[in-house]
């Protein structure tokens, strides 16, 4: 800090000079240097005081224009995730029985694979947004999973984003593959989203100005990704529209938790999906109509003090409601058969997550699905509903020797195929964080 001038002012006066050659001017002239000195050294420290409280400050309504690009944007944040597996579990896809679902989600890997790798390119543009690009990396392609702007000079606690977003629906849903806490990705978004929904429009938040965490926010979208189709989106106007609120806060100094609710709405034309028929044949087929969805989340987290350094945990669950109308074609791919279609099906699943010393983590996972009320309509016969209620329990541990690190070991029991045999699946992973990379959301 200020300490060596200052010492040496400090030394300068303590050392003995010769008696002759002390008079009042030498006096006079040390201690004007020393004043100079400590003058220099406060308004040092108060020019960088100045800066970290306009650092700190909230943006105000109408900021003047910076005279030249910020330091972040002449430096952006660039990142990059590795992961990579091995995994042992039965061949072929493993759909929920009863539920259509996106159909390129393909089959899983088996044996050593490298999973996505992800390029994250971030800064402020300006004093008035932010801006922020996701590459996804895989074999012979590139993705952009995101690509979007954010407002940071609103006023009355409102954000805008902008672009190729990740939806705020849900708890789960907004989580990258490198910061999920198992494996693979529960069944409930698995069947809902894929991997995650993903927009293509516009998402405006507002944050209550009180003590507790009051968030809403709405968002409308193309509505191409699941559970849209490219064809939905191909329109003027929204294909989709979602609105969530949160709340959450602090139950003294180690207990702490969120809670939210969430609608989507989707209006997909022509969406693929696969299907087993009645003789356990794969079948491609086309849905057209509406589909809506609920999500309700809860999280609670404990750390003793308030500090997870040491110890933590974390348990996790959500709950969907999703209700689809509308005609559903039957094997589309081969003689169609139109038929209508209505279905009210939900799911749940919950987690919990303790480390239980530094570096150390330990998890269990419960999802389960109810297939509801399913009628296929005239395609009753060719794809009969059965009452079943697709399952799976996941088992982790893992160990992160620092926070840029992170080695797991999965065991998991997927009973989601009915009449299929029960899957028992290991999983190995490795993730690697290199470069600067913003905290996880709560």
């Amino acid at each position: 800090m200020f300490k060596p001038p200052l010492l040496a002012a400090a030394l300068a006066c303590a050392l003995p000079l010769p008696a002759a050659a002390v008079t009042d001017a030498d006096l006079a002239q040390l201690r004007a240097e020393f004043d100079q000195k400590l003058k220099e050294i406060q308004a040092a420290y108060e020019a960088r005081l100045a800066e970290m409280e306009a650092r700190l400050a909230p943006p105000t309504a109408n900021p003047e224009p910076a005279t030249s690009p910020p330091a972040s944007a002449a430096n952006p944040e660039l990142s990059l995730i590795l992961q990579g597996s091995y995994a042992q579990r039965k061949a072929g896809e493993r759909r929920p029985t009863g539920f259509l679902q996106d159909a390129g989600i393909g089959t899983p890997r088996r044996g050593f694979s490298l999973n996505d790798t992800e390029l994250i390119l971030a800064a402020n543009i300006d004093p008035y947004f932010r801006g922020l690009a996701n590459v996804i990396l895989a074999d012979g392609q590139a993705i952009v999973e995101e690509a979007w702007f954010q407002t940071l000079a609103l006023d009355h606690g409102l954000t805008l984003k902008g672009g190729r977003f990740i939806s705020g629906i849900g708890y789960a849903n907004e989580q990258h593959p490198h910061a999920w806490d198992f494996a693979d990705n529960n069944l409930m978004v698995q069947t809902l989203f894929g991997e995650h929904l993903v927009q293509d429009g516009l998402q405006l938040k507002w944050l209550a100005p009180v003590d507790t965490f009051v968030e809403l926010g709405a968002e409308i979208g193309r509505g191409s990704a699941f559970p849209g189709s490219e064809a939905g989106g191909d329109k003027n106007g929204a294909g989709a529209w979602t609105i969530f609120g949160h709340v959450g806060g602090d139950v003294g100094e180690s207990n702490a938790w969120r809670a939210g609710l969430s609608w989507l709405s989707a209006r997909p034309r022509e969406r693929e999906s696969l299907l087993l028929n009645n003789t356990g044949i794969d079948t491609l087929n086309l849905f057209s109509g509406r589909s809506n969805t609920w999500i309700a989340d809860f999280i609670w987290k404990w750390a003793p003090d308030g500090n997870p350094k040491e110890r933590n945990f974390k348990f996790q669950s959500e709950y969907f409601q999703r209700n689809e109308t509308g005609e559903l074609v039957y094997d589309s791919a081969g003689a169609p058969s139109p038929g209508a279609y209505r279905a009210r099906q939900s799911g749940w699943y919950a987690q919990g997550v303790y480390q239980f010393m530094p570096h150390w983590r330990a998890g269990l996972r419960y999802d389960r699905l109810n297939q509801g009320n399913l009628d296929y309509g005239a395609n009753n016969a060719r794809l009969l509903p059965a009452a079943y209620s697709p399952n799976k329990w996941s088992l982790m541990a893992d160990y992160a020797p620092s926070e840029f690190s992170l080695f797991r070991l999965q065991l998991a029991r997927d009973r989601s195929m009915q009449g299929n045999p029960d899957d028992s699946q290991i999983s190995l992973q490795y993730l690697y964080s290199l470069g600067p990379h913003g905290a996880h959301k709560f």
